[in-house]
């Protein structure tokens, strides 16, 4: 709580409710059309853009806990795996992220945090395992579809730690403290989070399959992602509300 030099805005008044903490994160970004993707935007909120285009992210940890406040050290949910789909977006000219799929496991997730902060989670089976330095990952979305929305490949760092600098493309992609959610398209919700900078590495990505963007049509097959690996962060979550957009 006492770093907070690199947040673009203060904390919070209120206090934190939940401390998550996230390990082995692989980030993968593409660059895209803002106008492939502002369909799937809700009207109230803009897209965020760097270099001329907006970026859809798949983001793969492990959720190692996840903390309320006065419970240290009693998690809500046992360890499970996570991959979402997410990109960038303005209000108010306040940059956050905007979640356009998470696929997890865990039942809390599914029925508590789907209600609470209003974001699109599907029940999916989602796998990492280490071998010496390399994660394989793996996911497939519940569902009876022939072609079911899954995730497969594998990856490992390989470089040195470093701290993005501000204005870089990898600052920008990962120095982000709130999130926007919507139910209905119209209202817009708010949570604010903080972390420490993001020590990042540059990663060796293999993807075998990602049907993550099926949904959408969006064909990025030919696009190379921009690749990078975590090894882990704890966030502070604070009570998501719901925020006055002037028309």
């Amino acid at each position: 709580m006492k770093e907070v030099a690199h947040r673009p805005y203060p904390l919070p008044s209120k206090n934190w409710i939940i401390r998550q903490t996230w390990n082995n994160l692989l980030f993968l970004h593409w660059p895209i059309s803002p106008k492939q993707l502002q369909p799937f935007i809700p009207s109230p909120l803009q897209i965020d853009i760097f270099n001329q285009y907006a970026w859809i992210g798949i983001i793969v940890f492990c959720m190692g806990g996840i903390y309320p406040r006065g419970f240290s050290l009693k998690s809500l949910t046992p360890k499970f795996k996570e991959i979402n789909v997410r990109t960038y977006v303005l209000l108010n000219g306040k940059p956050g992220v905007y979640f356009l799929s998470l696929d997890v496991p865990d039942w809390a997730s599914l029925t508590i945090a789907k209600r609470w902060y209003r974001l699109p989670y599907h029940p999916a089976k989602v796998s990492i395992q280490k071998e010496e330095q390399t994660f394989h990952c793996s996911s497939i979305r519940n569902g009876k579809t022939n072609s079911p929305i899954s995730f497969n490949g594998k990856f490992k760092p390989i470089s040195e730690v470093f701290f993005p600098q501000e204005g870089t493309l990898e600052h920008w992609l990962t120095e982000r403290y709130c999130l926007y959610s919507t139910k209905n398209g119209i209202d817009i919700y708010c949570g604010e989070i903080h972390h420490r900078p993001w020590p990042l590495q540059i990663a060796e990505a293999n993807i075998s399959r990602n049907t993550m963007f099926s949904t959408f049509e969006w064909d990025l097959s030919d696009v190379k992602p921009i690749s990078h690996y975590a090894k882990g962060m704890d966030t502070l979550f604070w009570n998501i509300k719901r925020v006055n957009v002037p028309f």
